[in-house]
C-alpha cells in the first residue's frame, strides 16, 4: 500500500514502522503542521516522502491516516473526506469518537472512513517518541462500522490484524463512555498527583532522589502533552467529569476512613480494590 500518515506524532510515528516492519506499506507519505517534526520523521526512517499538499497526498494514498490532536481531527478529517476519490481507506486514530462522527456524519464520502481508537501509546510525543511494535498484543477499538463500507472495514481488520492487535467493536457514546473509565481518568488523576507533590515537596532533587518505582509508574502519564490532553478533555467532558466525580468520592470515603482510624474497614476498601487483579493479570 501507498499510506499517507496527517500528524508524525508517537501514534503516527508507531504505525509508520509497524506498517513497515510488517510490509503493509512499500511507500510511506507524511504531513506535519511542524516542519520540524517532517525533518525528523525523515531522518529518522519514518517516512518515504514529505509533503506539504494534503490532496494530492490523499488522493496517491491508499491508506490515509489521520492522526492529529483531537481540536485539529474537526477540521482535518473533513478536509481529508473531501479530498477522498472514492477508493481510498481513512481512519482517524483519535481517543474520542462522538463529536468527532457527527461532524462527518453527513459527508459525501463518510463510508470511506472507519473510526479507530488504537489502545497503546506512551507518556511522550513527538517522532523521535515512535515505539517499534507498540501496537501489539493491545486493543483496537472499531467505532460504528456499520456506517463506513464493508471493504474499508475489512482493509482496517487486515492491517491491524497483521499489526498483532486484538479487535472490539462499539458505537461512539459506548466507546467515550469507557475510555473515560480506563484512559481519560488515568490521565487527569496523575496530572493531579504531579501537581500535589509539586506544591507539597519544594526540592526538585529530593522528588528525584526519593520517588520510588510506585511514584513514578502512577505519575508518568503527567508527562502526557497538553496539546493532545486538553482537546480530548474538552471533547469527552461529560464523561471525564462523571468518572472524575466518582474517583472524588472514592478518594473522600478513603480519606474518611484514615481520618476516623477505621483500619478494619481501609483494609476491606482495599481488598475490593485488589479485585482488579483478577481482570488486569
Amino acid at each position: 500500500m501507498v499510506v499517507t500518515i496527517i500528524g508524525i506524532g508517537l501514534i503516527g510515528g508507531s504505525l509508520a514502522l509497524s506498517l513497515k516492519e510488517t510490509g503493509l506499506a512499500h511507500h510511506i507519505i507524511g504531513l506535519d503542521r511542524s516542519p520540524e517534526n517532517l525533518r525528523q520523521a525523515v531522518a529518522l526512517g519514518l517516512l518515504d516522502e514529505p509533503a506539504h499538499d494534503l490532496a494530492e497526498a490523499v488522493r496517491r494514498a491508499d491508506l490515509v491516516i489521520v492522526s492529529v490532536p483531537m481540536d485539529a481531527m474537526l477540521t482535518v478529517l473533513p478536509q481529508v473526506l473531501d479530498a477522498a476519490t472514492g477508493r481510498q481507506t481513512v481512519i482517524d486514530v483519535g481517543s474520542t469518537k462522538a463529536l468527532l462522527l457527527s461532524r462527518v456524519a453527513g459527508h459525501p464520502n463518510r463510508a470511506r472512513f472507519v473510526a479507530v481508537h488504537p489502545m497503546a501509546g506512551t507518556e511522550y510525543s513527538g517522532p523521535e517518541a515512535a515505539v517499534p511494535g507498540l501496537f501489539r498484543d493491545k486493543t483496537l477499538v472499531i467505532c460504528d462500522a456499520a456506517a463506513s463500507a464493508p471493504d474499508a472495514v475489512a482493509r482496517v481488520e487486515a492491517v491491524f490484524g497483521r499489526l498483532a492487535m486484538r479487535l472490539v467493536y462499539m458505537d461512539a457514546p459506548a466507546h467515550d463512555l469507557h475510555t473515560a473509565y480506563v484512559s481519560h481518568i488515568s490521565h487527569i488523576t496523575s496530572f493531579a498527583l504531579a501537581l500535589t507533590v509539586l506544591k507539597k515537596e519544594q526540592s526538585d532533587q529530593q522528588i528525584f532522589a526519593l520517588a520510588s518505582g510506585g511514584f513514578e509508574s502512577t505519575v508518568r502519564l503527567a508527562k502526557s502533552s497538553p496539546d493532545m490532553w486538553v482537546p480530548i478533555f474538552r471533547q469527552n467532558r461529560d464523561n471525564v467529569l462523571d468518572v472524575l466525580d466518582e474517583h472524588l468520592r472514592q478518594l473522600q470515603h478513603l480519606r474518611h476512613l484514615m481520618a476516623a482510624g477505621d483500619d478494619d474497614a481501609l483494609y476491606e476498601q482495599i481488598q475490593q480494590a485488589n479485585r482488579i487483579k483478577k481482570i488486569l493479570k
